[in-house]
């Protein structure tokens, strides 16, 4: 067709380039003129904008989901209009309008709207119904806490993959132990979800509770499968490093995260390294045992020299180094914990749109 079209415009040009054809046939020359002009503008807007524009496909987000106001709007009748949220089955919690039940999850306002016309039908006549998503902020939350600088909930209203998420919290801590875990509950999100003719929605996974694992260095290397789209209640936690602790003639004294296998010098180099006073020939680790508490010993110049093994430790030993003059501790003894540090702060809310 385009073919056609663009040969009646050459046609058309050649034709026009005549000039004889105005002194001679100026109401002919006028009418192709303008022929001309026309097929010229057509030819043009089908060419950039292709032919006839699709209807635009609701996403995800423009659908119902729980926690959603809904208002159903049945024109010039007052008796029939309703305002609620859909329960936890999915239907219009309250609407008893109709004797049938209305499915409204992760549904469109239109095809909602249609379902119940269609069941109004059989009392009114043509009825003409509006549906409307009042309110989208009741919606779950997704969150994100861990080791990460600020943990958040986020109210996700348009689409957005977990990188987005980590860049607005501030980052990973130093004590991420190197993998992120995603639990995503059934059917608080309408991601994938399809509805057929009859008004069915055919889920996918998205209905499907799920536990997804994913370890940073992916994510930092920009692997797609290691930053999926965060959906609405999706509870992400950036795992905590399992802790060794390093008290005693050291500069830093504390805890030390063990992300992989951690020797007892590299713990103490993480520490600040040993004090001026600080013997390096007497380190005791106290160790907990399924079988019963244990202590190892370390001397930290034998180690440096290759005369020992270096010492691997286990999550939860105490390294403790003793200053000089000073006999080894007989008990370990750990860092002290504020009394609150058990109380969890509420998350603050960040809106995603």
């Amino acid at each position: 067709m385009k073919g056609q079209t663009y040969s009646r415009i050459v046609r058309t040009f050649l034709s026009l380039s005549n000039p004889r054809h105005f002194v001679y046939y100026p109401t002919q020359a006028l009418t192709r003129a303008i022929g001309f002009a026309t097929l010229t503008v057509v030819f043009c807007f089908n060419g950039v904008f292709g032919q006839t524009p699709k209807p635009d496909v609701p996403t995800s987000n423009e659908l119902i989901h729980f926690g959603d106001l809904i208002d159903v709007d049945v024109v010039g009748s007052f008796e029939y209009d309703w305002r609620g949220t859909i329960t936890p089955e999915g239907f219009l919690d309250g609407f008893d309008r109709i004797p049938k039940q209305i499915y409204g999850l992760c549904r469109s306002e239109e095809a909602l709207a249609e379902s119940i016309a269609a069941e109004l039908s059989r009392t009114l006549r043509e009825p003409k119904v509006v549906v409307r998503i009042l309110d989208r902020s009741n919606r779950p939350r997704a969150t994100l806490n861990g080791a990460i600088k600020s943990p958040t909930r986020f109210s996700i209203r348009r689409q957005v993959r977990l990188s987005e998420l980590v860049i607005l919290a501030g980052g990973f801590l130093d004590t991420a132990s190197g993998e992120i875990e995603i639990i995503r509950p059934a059917d608080l999100s309408c991601y994938g979800r399809t509805e057929s003719s009859n008004g069915v929605v055919n889920a996918s996974q998205s209905n499907v509770p799920r536990v997804m694992t994913i370890r940073i260095s992916d994510l930092l290397q920009g692997i797609d499968e290691a930053n999926p789209v965060i959906l609405s209640g999706d509870s992400i936690t950036v795992a905590q490093a399992f802790p060794v602790f390093v008290v005693g003639g050291v500069n830093n004294p504390g805890r030390v995260a063990s992300r992989t296998t951690l020797s007892v010098s590299r713990a103490i180099a993480s520490a600040g390294g040993l004090a001026r006073d600080a013997n390096e020939g007497e380190v005791t680790i106290f160790r907990r045992d399924p079988a019963g508490p244990s202590v190892l010993t370390a001397d930290l110049a034998k180690i440096a020299q290759g005369e020992a093994d270096d010492v691997l430790l286990k999550p939860f030993d105490v390294v403790d180094v003793p200053a000089k003059g000073q006999s080894r501790a007989k008990f370990p003894q750990l860092p002290t914990v504020p009394a609150d540090a058990s109380v969890l702060p509420e998350l603050p809310l960040r809106i995603i749109d």
